[in-house]
């Protein structure tokens, strides 16, 4: 029955991150959206489908903050996403967006120690039902992650971020949803030129790897300009890593490129 329900959650959670042939900011990722001010409302109004935030454990809270010298900001997670995250499913019957066709991962970047700070994330997210069964919104958990092993005995609702460079059991990748990796571990291409085709191959190779596992896959420390946004779509990659939330979204309006095939 466990193996059953297992299975169930695997493909109810494909079926609602399904994309289209085409990219659109469905495929775009809100790197560190928390800087951007008022955080989560420009790359949710963009109709974003990643959308990262960074948090600390301090004195029993959940604050978002990029180090930790910014913690005394006080700016909590509680509010600042989940909250606002709980109305838009309120508005929207049940579903993160209008379209009930169209998904959102909300990715968490630990900063603090794994364990007792996922702890405090599901105890806050049990409070909100509203997220943690809403089918079309992937809590994902990235940065500092407890050991692998341990990903069952977590809440179906969370979900981890995990790396290409790790070979994960078979169990293990049952809930993992993304692979990625830090683009200049492959390469020290800045935006100019070629990518040397050894470095190209080398991110060829790392891309099919992920999607033969059956994941979605993306890049961080991408170059954020035209340019880089090419490259990474020429690459078939899942999610395109961005700061620059208003010009991604215009690029990949004007231009709706299309998608490699796996």
């Amino acid at each position: 029955m466990k193996n059953l329900v297992l299975i169930f959650l695997v493909l109810s959670t494909v079926g609602a991150m399904a994309q289209t042939n085409v990219y659109t900011t469905a495929n775009a990722h809100a790197h560190n959206d928390y800087q951007h001010e008022p955080p989560l409302v420009t790359a949710y109004n963009s109709k974003f489908g990643s959308i990262e935030v960074d948090l600390f454990l301090n004195d029993n809270d959940l604050i978002v903050a990029h180090t930790e010298k910014d913690v005394i900001n006080n700016k909590r997670f509680e509010d600042l996403y989940v909250k606002p995250l709980v109305e838009y499913i309120k508005a929207n019957n049940g579903n993160i967006y209008e379209d009930p066709t169209q998904s959102l991962i909300l990715m968490i970047d630990v900063k603090s120690e794994a364990v007792p700070t996922l702890n405090k994330i599901t105890d806050m997210l049990s409070k909100y039902p509203e997220i943690t069964q809403c089918k079309s919104l992937m809590i994902l958990v990235s940065g500092n992650k407890p050991d692998p092993s341990t990903y069952l005995a977590y809440p179906p609702y969370i979900w981890f971020d995990g790396l290409l460079s790790i070979k994960y059991r078979p169990d293990e990748l049952t809930r993992i949803a993304i692979l990625s990796d830090n683009f200049i571990n492959y390469t020290s291409w800045k935006g100019t030129d070629n990518i040397p085709e050894k470095n190209w191959l080398a991110l060829q190779k790392a891309v099919a790897k992920g999607h033969e596992l059956g994941k979605k896959v993306r890049f961080w420390n991408t170059p954020d300009f035209v340019d880089g946004w090419q490259k990474v779509i020429e690459l078939g990659v899942d999610y395109i890593d961005t700061y620059s939330i208003k010009s991604l979204a215009e690029y990949l309006k004007k231009n709706r490129p299309e998608k490699k095939s796996n």
